[in-house]
């Protein structure tokens, strides 16, 4: 969370069973058992979408997490989506994830009605330049009206 302020304090009853399962989980992600129980309970977007995402990792636990990905990008606010659409998959995930998250995050996007720009957007205001961005921008991106040129780096 953003506020680092701490001026409260929260207990809870747990068992000694639940604790020490707590600890270990804690421990074995590199946090105390405080900033662990609150990352888990209160995680921030993008900590929320690697979570995620590293669970997709996994063929035991993908299937549950996709689903998780799915009802949770749905539920976001507009500026909470354009942080979660910002963390990107692990490359290593396979093709198969990595298209079933590239297809939810479209789908949120239409679902969202975020239309396409009415007036075309280029990278550069050169006019020179104009016929080279509408021929090599990607086909997401000359979708949407924008146009730029990622032929440096692949960068966007």
């Amino acid at each position: 969370m953003a506020d680092s302020t701490k001026a409260g304090q929260l207990q809870i009853r747990v068992s000694a069973r639940e604790k020490a399962a707590i600890q270990a989980a804690a421990r074995r992600a590199g946090m105390d058992m405080s900033s662990y129980v609150l990352a888990r309970v209160l995680p921030d977007v993008e900590t929320r979408a690697s979570v995620l995402l590293g669970r997709m990792a996994s063929p035991d636990t993908r299937k549950l997490a996709l689903a998780e990905f799915s009802s949770w990008l749905n539920d976001l606010s507009g500026a909470e989506f354009e942080q979660a659409a910002r963390v990107a998959p692990a490359r290593t995930l396979p093709d198969e994830v990595r298209n079933y998250l590239a297809a939810m995050v479209e789908l949120t996007c239409a679902r969202r009605q975020v239309a396409p720009l009415r007036q075309p957007l280029f990278a550069s205001e050169l006019i020179g330049l104009r016929l080279h961005l509408l021929t090599k921008s990607p086909a997401p991106f000359r979708r949407r009206n924008l146009f730029v040129d990622t032929s440096v780096g692949g960068q966007v």
